[in-house]
């Protein structure tokens, strides 16, 4: 089956005039045979515009996919289904935990999903909420939660899931996988489980070794320089053909994937469009 990927919210924007940029993260997949899907969000100010001036009508889209319950992934859902109606959401159970950034002066920032199940569900979402890989849709996957295995990527520190400041591990973190012609494309939401802890889940699953793309945030930006170091080193050793990434990998680890890998790598800013 074919598929066209388009990126519709990231933090910056690429050459289609009048789209704007914000910290989050969207991208609509539409297949050959018509159905549209769009894996997250972002933070719920660009989505609509941004789709607008792309000419993609977001009432097609009847599945939605979040990756993980942060406001820059799901805070469009909201203004989403008020103006393009009811839509059926693929996430993880733990997706509606209270999660929040600590800042070096202690002071806590609210990061979760800011709209409730119940505000949402009144608003016409009808959640399906899995822990386990599985198919939701004709050569189209999900990830459900990533097993943590590699001794090096440990995440972001400065996540905290509740009053106690116990490390949040993002553990509804998941990733959707297309099976195409030329091999398997995985597109990211933060991949806070860690880009080959993320990518080996994949494919052991599905008992393959051929990954063509990889789209989307990788996290590299908040991780240890150790974890950037190797990732950066073993990703290289994938045969991944393309590599486009966004959001939150941050603009080292962005110049040191460019560096490693010149020919696979490209920036998935909005307006970013792959066809396979």
């Amino acid at each position: 089956m074919r598929f066209r990927i388009t990126v519709l919210c990231e933090n910056s924007v690429g050459r289609i005039s009048g789209t704007l940029g914000e910290h989050g993260f969207s991208v609509l997949v539409e297949s050959g045979d018509g159905q549209a899907i769009l894996f997250d969000t972002g933070q719920g100010a660009t989505l609509l515009h941004n789709a607008g001036r792309m000419n993609k009508e977001l009432s097609r889209v009847s599945t939605v996919v979040i990756s993980h319950g942060h406001y820059d992934h799901a805070g469009g859902l909201l203004p989403l289904l008020r103006d393009a109606g009811p839509k059926h959401v693929y996430g993880h159970p733990q997706m509606f935990s209270y999660r929040y950034r600590l800042k070096d002066t202690g002071e806590s920032i609210d990061i979760g999903i800011p709209y409730s199940q119940l505000d949402l569900e009144a608003a016409g979402a009808t959640f399906d909420l899995s822990e386990e890989f599985r198919q939701i849709a004709p050569e189209i996957y999900l990830t459900g939660e990533v097993p943590r295995l590699s001794s090096f990527e440990e995440g972001d520190q400065g996540l905290f899931t509740d009053g106690n400041k116990s490390l949040d591990t993002a553990p509804d973190d998941q990733s959707m996988v297309l099976d195409t012609e030329k091999g398997l494309v995985v597109i990211l939401g933060c991949c806070h489980s860690g880009l080959i802890n993320t990518l080996d889940h994949i494919l052991n699953c599905l008992g393959r070794k051929d990954i063509y793309a990889v789209i989307g945030g990788t996290h590299l930006g908040f991780c240890s320089q150790n974890q950037l170091d190797r990732t950066v080193s073993e990703i290289s050793k994938r045969g991944i053909s393309k590599l486009a990434v966004s959001h939150c990998t941050g603009f080292l680890a962005s110049t040191r994937l460019l560096m490693k890998m010149p020919k696979e790598f490209q920036l998935a800013m909005v307006g970013f469009t792959m066809e396979i």
